[in-house]
């Protein structure tokens, strides 16, 4: 598909990674939604992103609301015609640590931000997705919530993106004769409000395998986990 015609949707894409995979989806052509649960904020990185030539729009969206979500999608349709890329990028980290003693409440609050809020998206998104018969769409998880290689602590982030790496098998698995790839992406540890200064990759670096696998040929793999553009195990 040419990519000058695609339409790319980043959801918390108004800094850190989501801000780097917007940045790096327009400077190859794409038009791109920079969604913002922070409407001025959003509109004012969309603005720095135009004034440096990329097109780039920004909507309010949380991910955890059901209607607004609806009604975004409505917009794109009427504005667009289409969407041809989902990044579930918007996500937390709840102060939690080990299972015995987090409470249910921030367990709770992660499944709500990163494992329904990409359902949510899913659900509003892939119709417009199927009508071209094209898609991608990339779940922004965490090795933390590798199976593989599962520690302790972190109970309340471990535990949303072990279900959001379901999610990414399940959606997969349903889209796969709808030309739509669907995959999980751990982007490594990134210097961002989330991940703090002391990481040692920076936002760029963490967009890169997003990109890239928002992208990806007709041709290339659905329902992986991958990093540094490499498959990795669950």
């Amino acid at each position: 598909m040419d990519i000058d015609h695609q339409v790319a949707l980043v959801t918390g894409a108004n800094r850190g990674i989501g801000l780097a995979v917007t940045r790096q989806l327009a400077r190859q052509g794409i038009k791109v939604i920079l969604g913002s649960r922070d409407p001025e904020q959003g509109e004012s990185v969309a603005q720095t992103l135009r004034d440096d030539g990329l097109d780039v729009s920004s909507h309010q969206l949380s991910v955890t609301d059901a209607g607004g979500i609806k009604i975004l999608a409505q917009l794109i349709e009427t504005k667009f015609g289409r969407l041809d890329i989902l990044v579930n990028n918007a996500g937390i980290f709840p102060d939690s640590n080990s299972i015995l003693t987090t409470a249910i409440g921030p367990i709770r609050a992660a499944m709500e931000t990163n494992v329904f809020g990409p359902i949510l998206m899913a659900q509003a998104c892939v119709p417009l997705m199927k009508r071209h018969g094209y898609g991608r769409i990339v779940n922004v998880s965490s090795g933390m919530g590798q199976l593989s290689d599962m520690g302790g602590n972190y109970t309340a982030y471990r535990l949303s993106k072990v279900t959001l790496n379901g999610v990414t098998r399940i959606l997969a698995a349903e889209c796969r004769d709808a030309n739509i790839k669907v995959n999980s992406v751990c982007p490594g540890w990134v210097r961002t409000r989330m991940g703090s200064e002391a990481a040692p990759r920076s936002p760029e670096e963490g967009a890169d395998t997003i990109a890239w696998l928002a992208t990806l040929p007709d041709d290339a793999p659905s329902g992986q986990f991958w990093r540094d553009r490499t498959p990795i195990p669950w």
